[in-house]
C-alpha cells in the first residue's frame, strides 16, 4: 500500500497501547500471506533477543534487538509484529511451530482479524 491502511494502523496502535498480545491477524504482502499474533513491538524484541541469545553463533546479535531503539509512543506504528505465526503455503504453515515476522504497514495489500488453520 502507497498509504497505510488507517484502521490497520489504529490496530496496531492500540496492541502497543494496551500491550496485548492477542489479537490475531492475518495478513497479504508481496509474496506470502502471514498469520499469527500481533505483539507489541517491546515484546516482540525481547522475544527475539531471547531466541538468538540462547545460540552459539547468533547470541552477539541478541544486543541489537534490547537496544532501546522502540519508537515513542507519539508516532503512529510503521510495522506489524506478529509472533506464533506462519506463513500460509498449500496446506501447511511454514514453521508449523510459528515464527517471528515484522511486516511493514505499507507492504500489506490485504489483511483480515483471526488467523488461519489447516485441518485434515
Amino acid at each position: 500500500m502507497s498509504k497505510p491502511d488507517d484502521l490497520l494502523v489504529d490496530i496496531a496502535t492500540t496492541v502497543e497501547s494496551e500491550q496485548s498480545n492477542q489479537m490475531s491477524l492475518t495478513v497479504v504482502v508481496p509474496g506470502a500471506v502471514i498469520t499469527g499474533r500481533l505483539a507489541p513491538e517491546a515484546v516482540w524484541r525481547q522475544r527475539v533477543a531471547e531466541v538468538l541469545g540462547g545460540s552459539d553463533r547468533l547470541s552477539p546479535f541478541s544486543a541489537i534487538f534490547t537496544a532501546d531503539t522502540v519508537r515513542r509512543r507519539s508516532e503512529p506504528p510503521t510495522h506489524l509484529h506478529l509472533h506464533v505465526a506462519r506463513i500460509l503455503q498449500g496446506s501447511v504453515g511454514i514453521p508449523e511451530t510459528g515464527g517471528m515476522y515484522r511486516i511493514a504497514i505499507r507492504d500489506v495489500s490485504a489483511w483480515t482479524v483471526g488467523d488461519f488453520s489447516y485441518f485434515e
